[in-house]
């Protein structure tokens, strides 16, 4: 068991800090939030240990866990990976590239491992259909949530498209050739809704929306490729495969079949994989221990959250305000 601490203990953290007491894979040393009052409460509360100082913390554990707000990312993540102590960090990975880059390099440099905490990954509806996505050509995404005063310290874009944003980066095998975005700020001093088309150099299109002013939640993406269409519902855990293939000769009475202009016929088929249940922050945070353990590469390593964190802020970047 790896000992392991959280630096942050806020609405994430204090759930970061009881799937870590529960796993079988870490051994939960404490936490470090620099509310002492609110640190004292928590302690008394649940039981964990508080520590005096952030540099305390990080020496007691093998795997620290940064779950502060973003604009203390960099600062925290620093001192972890200077120690020598490997890194989870949760999403977006830092608040500027920059810092990104550096984290990067400071973890290489020190022989640590790093994992971002981009959750949807280990979605498993995204994670029943990932396997069956074979070079989508076109994609969109709608992730819609309802207010809430809480995420409005960054960009609906940082907030929420991330999430699509590192999902379709881990599905297309292309660099990003162009970014086009537009957003609306109607509560926030920043867009509270937008919209990005992201265009890749093999041909692949990428249309996505964000929102947090919505009635209602929806997080859903769709992937079309060459005979087939996936569905993922990352909120229902949902998800729909629709397939086509060659038209048998003889096909029987129940087979869907279309015929393009060409004369071509194809049989329409349903191949949905069964979908299994999960904790996807517990299964994040246990596949960092696999991967430290057996010495391979995070599902969402420091170099594809430092991608998805670029490509996230040309959306920002490219901003024509409305």
């Amino acid at each position: 068991m790896l000992n392991a601490g959280v630096l942050g203990a806020g609405h994430l953290g204090k759930i970061h800090l009881k799937l870590l007491n529960q796993s079988t894979k870490y051994n939960l040393v404490g936490f470090y939030d620099a509310d002492r009052a609110a640190s004292r409460k928590i302690e008394e509360e649940f039981g964990y240990k508080s520590f005096q100082t952030m540099e305390a913390l990080i020496d007691a554990c093998d795997v620290v866990d940064v779950v502060t707000p973003t604009i203390h990312h960099f600062f925290c993540a620093e001192k972890v990976v200077t120690a020598g102590k490997h890194l989870f960090i949760e999403k977006p990975i830092t608040h500027t590239v920059e810092e990104a880059e550096k984290l990067l390099q400071l973890a290489e440099k020190h022989n640590v491992k790093g994992q971002v905490g981009h959750v949807e990954r280990f979605n498993p509806a995204f994670m029943g259909v990932k396997d069956m996505m074979e070079n989508p050509m076109f994609i969109e995404a709608h992730r819609l949530a309802e207010f809430n005063p809480r995420g409005t310290d960054v960009s609906v874009v940082l907030d929420l498209m991330i999430h699509d944003i590192d999902a379709i980066l881990s599905v297309v095998q292309s660099k990003v050739k162009n970014v086009y975005a537009s957003g609306v700020s109607v509560i926030s001093e920043t867009p509270d809704i937008a919209n990005a088309r992201i265009e890749f150099e093999n041909g692949c299109v990428a249309n996505l929306t964000a929102s947090r002013i919505s009635m209602k939640k929806m997080r859903k993406a769709r992937f079309f490729q060459r005979d087939a269409y996936i569905s993922v519902d990352f909120l229902e855990k949902k998800v729909e495969v629709v397939k086509m293939k060659d038209a048998p000769k003889d096909p029987d009475d129940f087979a869907m079949i279309l015929t393009n202009a060409e004369g071509i016929k194809k049989q329409i088929y349903f191949d949905n994989p069964d979908i299994h249940a999960n904790n996807a922050i517990l299964d994040e945070l246990e596949s960092f221990a696999d991967a430290i353990n057996n010495n391979t590469t995070p599902v969402v390593s420091l170099a594809q959250g430092t991608q998805a964190l670029t490509v996230a802020m040309q959306v920002i970047e490219n901003f024509k305000m409305l």
